[in-house]
């Protein structure tokens, strides 16, 4: 007698759920986002906000324009006063938005002669209520924006060449460039004429109009990391090549948000004149094989990240270029990122001047001042960075000590204090639907405090504010990073607080903050919080440590 054993019927292997890639065929929309941009390119809706919401008002605008479409042209509803944190996640859309805009002035590589900066002046006095803030994206953001303005301040704008247009939205975002380009001394390539055929020949080009998600750009020739490669989609940082000379090191896969990510080079040198069809080669892999089906999973870093820089590399060479690119081996890594603030010698013997704003408030009366002084003491030109700062141009020697006073006396500080010169802040609750607590008012507090009482700090230590988990002022990479929720304080009562992150960095050392376990401040504690902290950092510090070194090796009770 012999024995059998009855194998089961095996299962069919189930089907890999699509992530709507449309070179593996996914092209019918996941979600409402994908079905909106699928419905009506959202570069058209510039025509509707001229010819119909301009004339009928807020109420006349479609949802899916005022929530969607109008981002393509720099626009978000902002938050309607008098709500606070703990509804922001509970209210319907609707319910946040106030009946006014917040807009952004894209500012492709950072750089402004005096007559657009008296444009982006007069806007913010006649339009926006004074309001103005520098972005840590080198634009300028306004608040209080009526649609019904909006035809005139195109045309104010685009009258000196600048504009809102993809300033939002799944396209490809603001160019971010050196603000010192092509007078730097320490500069390997000039990245301007890059940035200028970038945005020449793409933005507006409904070809890239509808990626999966947003799309940052960062181009400069300057070996400082002077627009923080490491956290963009695409970078091209100056590097010398031992045989082909000048040009740029490719970098892709960085952002930050919810799921932080640092970008990976990819090992190739490219020459300044490839840099847009590389760039294009690019951006056209993320619309193509972008995932598009969670809007949480459709940024470039999560393909990069699936797909290792190897296959990205070959998939870029041989599907889209049609070529091998050049290799090129790692160049040096800056300790830091340059952010430009003081006084520096140019390369032509003249001068620039980087100055920090309080977390990049400011306001139109402001900038108008600011061009004053700036043409009385001879130049014509001013630059944003991506620090929330400003740099001023091309100064005589004999004016640099007269001009550092004159912004002084308008609150712009060349030679600030540690406190002010590293504390960064988002737009906070303040006019942004998507956070919890207020940002700006409470880091410039802070400032204030530990401008006091901690005036002996001799070193940086970066503390970025920020009113949400999505991380706009990149709280993961700070020294101190603080990310704003609702907590409970010593009565049990919920309080706007922070989350709080430490050790984190850009540069030589980069790498995201270290989370102390149901570690949170409430916004009353934060000053005494920082204090001790930055205390014990002088205490404890061997000769030369860094904050986040310091963070790296200190126990965790010292911390909280």
């Amino acid at each position: 007698m012999t024995s059998s054993t009855t194998t089961p019927p095996s299962r069919p292997a189930r089907r890999r759920r699509g992530e709507g890639q449309w070179a593996l065929g996914y092209r019918e929309p996941l979600n409402a986002n994908e079905q909106s941009k699928k419905d009506d390119n959202p570069l058209n809706v510039r025509a509707r906000i001229e010819n119909i919401y301009a004339h009928r008002g807020f109420d006349s605008i479609d949802p899916g324009d005022l929530r969607g479409r109008f981002r393509w042209w720099g626009l978000y509803t902002q938050r309607k006063a008098g709500i606070d944190g703990g509804k922001t996640a509970t209210l319907e859309p609707e319910e946040l938005d106030d009946r006014y805009f917040m807009l952004r002035v894209r500012i492709d590589g950072g750089q402004l002669d005096l007559a657009q900066l008296r444009t982006i002046a007069d806007i913010s006095v006649e339009f926006a209520r004074d309001s103005a803030d520098l972005t840590d994206r080198q634009n300028v953001q306004y608040h209080w924006i009526d649609v019904r303005d909006m035809p005139t301040i195109w045309e104010r704008l685009e009258g000196v060449g600048l504009s809102t247009q993809e300033a939002c939205g799944d396209c490809p975002r603001v160019i971010l460039g050196s603000p010192v380009a092509g007078i730097s001394a320490d500069e390997i390539i000039d990245a301007r004429p890059a940035i200028e055929a970038v945005e020449s020949r793409y933005i507006g080009d409904r070809a890239f109009s509808n990626l999966p998600r947003k799309f940052k750009s960062a181009m400069s020739g300057h070996p400082g990391h002077d627009v923080v490669p490491q956290i963009n989609d695409i970078a091209f940082i100056g590097a010398e090549h031992p045989e082909h000379g000048p040009g740029f090191d490719l970098w892709v896969g960085g952002g930050l948000s919810t799921n932080p990510m640092l970008a990976q080079r990819v090992g190739v040198w490219v020459p300044i004149d490839e840099v847009p069809e590389v760039w294009e080669g690019v951006v056209s892999i993320f619309r193509d094989y972008g995932y598009r089906r969670l809007r949480s999973r459709a940024r470039l870093k999560f393909l990069v990240a699936d797909w290792g820089i190897e296959k990205f590399r070959e998939v870029l060479e041989t599907e889209y270029l049609e070529r091998t690119l050049v290799d090129l081996d790692a160049p040096e890594v800056p300790a830091t990122p340059v952010d430009h603030v003081g006084v520096h010698r140019q390369k032509d013997g003249r001068y620039y001047v980087g100055v920090a704003a309080t977390v990049g408030r400011i306001s139109g009366t402001l900038l108008n001042q600011v061009a004053d002084v700036v043409e009385a003491h001879g130049s014509d030109r001013v630059a944003t960075t991506p620090m929330q700062k400003l740099v001023v141009l091309d100064v005589e020697e004999d004016r640099v000590e007269s001009l550092v006073e004159a912004l002084a006396e308008l609150g712009l500080h060349a030679r600030p204090s540690q406190w002010r010169r590293n504390t960064m802040a988002c737009t906070g609750i303040e006019y942004c639907k998507l956070a919890i607590v207020e940002t700006k008012a409470r880091a410039a507090d802070l400032i204030g405090e530990l401008e006091k009482r901690v005036p002996e700090l001799d070193t940086p230590i970066t503390v970025n504010v920020n009113g949400c988990p999505n991380s706009c002022a990149r709280i993961q990479t700070a020294d101190i990073g603080l990310k704003g929720q609702l907590v409970l304080d010593e009565d049990g009562n919920q309080v706007e607080g922070f989350q709080v992150h430490l050790g984190g960095a850009l540069g030589l050392g980069a790498g995201f903050g270290r989370k102390l376990r149901a570690h949170k401040v409430t916004g009353e504690q934060l000053p005494d919080y920082v204090e001790k902290l930055s205390r014990t950092f002088l205490e404890q510090r061997d000769a030369d440590e860094s904050f986040a070194h310091w963070v790296a090796r200190a126990d965790e009770e010292v911390l909280r």
